[in-house]
Parts: C-alpha cells; structure tokens; sequence
C-alpha cells in the first residue's frame, strides 16, 4: 500500500469520525432537523444498497443477472458509501472468499495475531479498521475481479471514485439547502447525511469483516469462522447472515429463514417481479440441508485466533 493510499484511507476512517462526534454534541440542541434525517434516510438506503446489492452480491457473486446500465447504477451507489473503488472493493472480496479465515484472507481476525486475550483484539481491530492500512485495495485485480476489470466503463467507474466521494456529501448538501432554503440547512444535512452517513454505513459494513468472523451463530459446514449476528441484520440490510453467505456465497437472499430479515434480498426479489433482475439465485431447503455442521456450535471461541 502506498503512502497516499494510506494517506487517504486515513482521511476516510477519520473525518467522518470526528463528525460522528461533533454530531452527538449539536444533536443535543438545535443542529438536527426532520429533514436532516429523511435526506439521511435516503442517503443511506442508497449507499447501503450500493454495497450489499449492487459491490456485494451482484457483481463480487453475480447472484442475480441485470441490465448493464443497472450494474453501472449499483457501481456508482455503492461507491457512495467511500469504502473503496469498485474494483478494489470487489476483488478484496472476493479473494477473502478464497483464503477465509486462512492465510492471505485480507481482513480475518483469526490470522497472523497470537494467541489469548491481547490477540483475540489485535485480530478484531485489524478486521475491523487495521487491514484498512495494510491490504485493502491490494488484491491483484486481473486475477480477482477479470470480468470487471476487462470492462471499460466500469474501469471508468473505478478511476472516477473521487469524483463519487465528493457527490456523496455534495448531493446531502443540496438537498438541505434546497429543502431549507439557507447555508445552515445546506451545512446541517452534510454533517448528518454526509459525514455521519458515511461514519455509521462504514462501522456496520466493517463489523461484518469483524464481529461476524467472530461472535455469533452457526449451522453450516462452512469450514471457517464465519457466523450470523441477528442484531446487526437490518442495519447492514441483511448481510450479518454472514455465517449463511459462506456457506452459499451465490445466494441473492442471506438470510435463508422466514425470521432471517433481509432486506437487500427482499430488494432483488421486487427487482425481479419488476424485470429489473432475472437468473436469482435461491437455495432450498434440500441445499441447505446438505450443508449443516455435524454439531453447530453456538458461537465463536474467544481464544480463537492463532498465529
């Protein structure tokens, strides 16, 4: 990783951090509006989805087809939520699949760190935040992501993400001064649908890499540490069914029970009666079956991580 990649991932853990902060002191007086949290709201929901739908499960999985110009859509959305450009996000996905929880997995807490307490959180900070400082966007893109990358317009995509972050606090900025009507409007939705946005989509899709690697539940043979973290389902809008992920990396729905709440699979199903998505991948009762653990075990082991 280069200085400035370093430099700049920095910037992007940092920044919107300290507007977290300054956000939960001016929350307690007269800097948080009704329109601040509808712009948040929507802010969100399109970032989010940027990320579980479209970086996620349609381009990293291809657990549903699309139109092509639907694809660029979701490219763009999710690199709204400034985790990356496409192509990085999708490669450092993808080679995680290979190697997870196993040497060369670029963001597991059960690799490289030593034994008992003081490695158990050396792994989670670096799942969490470290490996941002380290590996992330190292992943050799024509080896991990060729289909995309041998695309030009999503190259274009890729090569345009700074572009992408300043539209993701450009476009809450003027939504509130449209709405208010004054540069404190304008200001106030780009601490809150901006800054703070883009602090609390960060955290939750981070703990993913690292709470869901390590505390939670299990029932299939998935052959790592993955699990599912049932209260972190609707904020990460269904991807914390980590643990069923892994076991069908393809599937367009994580949460595979009637009580699994998922909401980016329940988006690709209304795209699918709409005829936006087609060849969606579901799994049934007879794959899932097929996959369960001997003895599921009931959450991950504190001492899990080894060297």
């Amino acid at each position: 990783m280069t200085r400035a990649e370093r430099a700049a991932n920095v910037s992007a853990v940092l920044i919107p951090f300290l507007a977290a902060v300054l956000g939960a002191i001016f929350a307690w007086g007269s800097f948080l509006h009704a329109r601040d949290l509808v712009i948040f709201a929507v802010m969100y929901l399109v970032s989010a989805f940027g990320v579980t739908v479209g970086f996620h499960r349609l381009l990293t999985h291809r657990a549903f087809e699309t139109y092509r110009g639907v694809r660029y859509a979701f490219a763009i959305m999710g690199s709204y939520a400034v985790e990356g450009p496409v192509l990085d996000w999708v490669a450092d996905h993808r080679k995680h699949h290979t190697f997870s929880d196993e040497e060369g997995d670029p963001h597991s807490p059960h690799v490289g760190q030593a034994a008992g307490f003081v490695g158990v959180l050396r792994g989670l900070w670096h799942a969490h935040i470290g490996w941002l400082f380290e590996t992330q966007g190292q992943a050799e893109k024509r080896r991990y992501c060729p289909d995309l990358a041998g695309d030009p317009v999503m190259r274009r995509l890729n090569r345009a993400f700074p572009f992408f972050v300043l539209g993701t606090l450009a476009i809450p900025f003027a939504a509130g001064y449209a709405w208010g009507g004054t540069l404190d409007a304008g200001l106030e939705a780009l601490l809150w649908a901006g800054l703070v946005r883009i602090f609390l989509v960060h955290h939750v899709t981070w703990s993913i890499n690292s709470i869901c690697h390590f505390f939670g539940a299990t029932r299939f043979d998935t052959g790592d540490h993955s699990t599912n973290v049932f209260w972190l389902a609707l904020p990460s809008l269904g991807e914390a069914w980590h643990h069923n992920h892994h076991a069908f990396p393809r599937s367009a729905f994580h949460g595979l029970r009637w009580y699994e709440l998922d909401p980016s699979g329940w988006l690709i199903l209304a795209m699918s009666k709409l005829g936006l998505a087609w060849d969606v991948v579901l799994i049934d009762a007879e794959q899932q079956r097929a996959r369960f653990a001997p003895a599921p075990r009931a959450s991950a082991s504190v001492g899990g991580a080894n060297a």
